[in-house]
């Protein structure tokens, strides 16, 4: 386990995040496919995490959404959020993260993506914070500068938005 604590330098790049996308499936959730008896996909989300988001938000801090999938529910919280973009249904992430860091004019060094699984590294390998989630891909894990130590969908995103905020005034 990366331990963050004592790296000032991962404090600095922390502190000068402008950015932070977050992929979905393993991260704002917990990984698992939930269906109805409809065979509808549901998806649990955290309510820490959430108040993280919002912290984030509070602080002038953007926060995303980058997913592989796309899912109502997805959407859906998002809004309800406030995060934007959204960007969901993007099977090449580094193609629709790097358009959107064009687009709005924010180098990907200011920004920060937390990650479960092998589509993340290339996204993880532009931005100035990545993030991994305890319980993602060991190559992912591997790759970030920071890693929880809580599991995806139970306040791992919380953590990382706390640590981002505390780099702020340490």
């Amino acid at each position: 386990m990366k331990t963050t604590q004592d790296n000032a330098d991962l404090i600095m790049v922390a502190r000068h995040i402008q950015w932070m996308f977050f992929d979905v499936d393993g991260v704002m959730t917990d990984g698992g496919l939930y269906y109805d008896a409809h065979g509808e996909a549901l998806k649990r989300f955290n309510a820490l995490d959430g108040h993280g988001l919002k912290a984030l938000q509070a602080a002038g801090i953007g926060v995303g959404i980058l997913s592989g999938r796309s899912h109502p529910a997805v959407e859906a919280r998002g809004r309800e959020l406030g995060l934007g973009p959204i960007l969901l249904g993007r099977q090449n992430k580094l193609e629709a993260f790097e358009t959107w860091c064009a687009s709005s004019h924010v180098p990907a060094v200011h920004c920060g993506h937390m990650g479960d699984d092998l589509p993340d590294l290339a996204v993880m390998a532009k931005v100035g914070l990545s993030a991994s989630v305890c319980g993602g891909h060991p190559e992912v894990r591997a790759a970030a500068r920071w890693v929880s130590t809580l599991p995806g969908g139970h306040g791992a995103v919380r953590e990382l938005c706390d640590f981002i905020l505390r780099s702020r005034v340490a």
